[in-house]
């Protein structure tokens, strides 16, 4: 049986290395498709791989119709927006994700772009500290987890909102649940993203709650731009000179954001949360496992297609 490894963002060559180990000892042959700058070279490369592990890469109906003996597809990372999943279902095709490798990685970078937040994007100015501090976490999964570790380390007051999560987990981690969109927004000086894109949450995060956010307050997005209502955030801005919005995920007008409101607003140039070399390296290895156990065993935990 044949892996593709597919990524137009190029896994850390130790990364490359251990996926080859584990893919090479179940048996298997390890095929690399790395920086393709055609979509051409991926129908070419998946046509007889049963399967594949990706990174942001798209694989969408015209992939899996060329993907003939395809089983498995796994991307290295939490979200999965980049694969169509009704298509991989009709394809009989198992899709699954590596939750919680690059949880840590996302985390850290939360408090990175925050510190820039509250001391003025470093210009000089006297700026704010973290410690004592509320803040509010829109969606209780790993990375939310890891954002409570570590506020606990800046002295914070950490608050959660998931309504998948029992108040019970919570609790345990120190966190207060609160139950309301409100109350989220309302009393926390620093609201970090971690919803998934959903029919449910597309364009759910605009004018209306970022306007409820205390004087001062800074939202932090390393969740998805699709999240967001681009207008209402646009106009949350212009009329509340005190907040910030600071994100991991470039905006469609970042350009007009960045003009207008300056050192308020704040881009990574791609998304980056999961750019460090341990995130790559877990996330990858994590994805050869999954696809292994699957080819071998029919192991499927982590699927997130049905």
């Amino acid at each position: 049986m044949k892996v593709l490894v597919a990524t137009e963002k190029p896994f850390a060559a130790k990364a490359v290395e251990g996926i080859r180990q584990v893919i090479e000892d179940a048996g298997y042959e390890m095929c690399l498709l790395e920086k393709y700058t055609d979509k051409s070279q991926l129908l070419d490369a998946v046509a007889d791989v049963e399967g594949m592990i990706i990174r942001s890469d798209k694989v969408d109906a015209e992939v899996l119709d060329a993907a003939q003996k395809l089983k498995i597809v796994v991307r290295a990372g939490a979200g999965y927006d980049n694969i169509d999943l009704a298509a991989a279902t009709a394809h009989n095709v198992c899709v699954e994700n590596t939750p919680g490798q690059n949880s840590n990685a996302v985390a850290e970078l939360v408090f990175g772009m925050a510190v820039m937040a509250v001391r003025n994007m470093y210009n000089g100015t006297s700026g704010t500290e973290l410690k004592d501090k509320r803040l509010g976490i829109h969606a209780f999964g790993q990375v939310g987890r890891n954002v409570a570790r570590i506020a606990k380390g800046f002295g914070m007051k950490v608050s959660a909102l998931d309504p998948y999560c029992p108040d019970e987990v919570m609790i345990e981690a120190g966190v207060t649940p609160i139950h309301s969109l409100d109350e989220l927004y309302g009393n926390n000086d620093i609201v970090s993203l971690h919803i998934p894109a959903t029919d449910e949450t597309r364009g759910s995060v605009g004018y209306e709650l970022i306007t409820k956010m205390p004087k001062g307050g800074v939202l932090v997005n390393t969740a998805r731009k699709e999240v967001m209502n681009e207008d209402g955030l646009k106009r949350a801005l212009a009329e509340r000179n005190d907040l910030k919005y600071v994100a991991d995920v470039k905006p469609d007008n970042a350009a007009e954001l960045s003009a207008e409101f300056g050192e308020r607003v704040f881009f990574t140039p791609k998304k980056m949360g999961a750019q460090t070399a341990e995130a790559n390296i877990n996330a990858g290895i994590a994805a050869a496992h999954q696809v292994v156990a699957y080819l071998r065993d029919g192991i499927d935990r982590f699927r997130v297609n049905k």
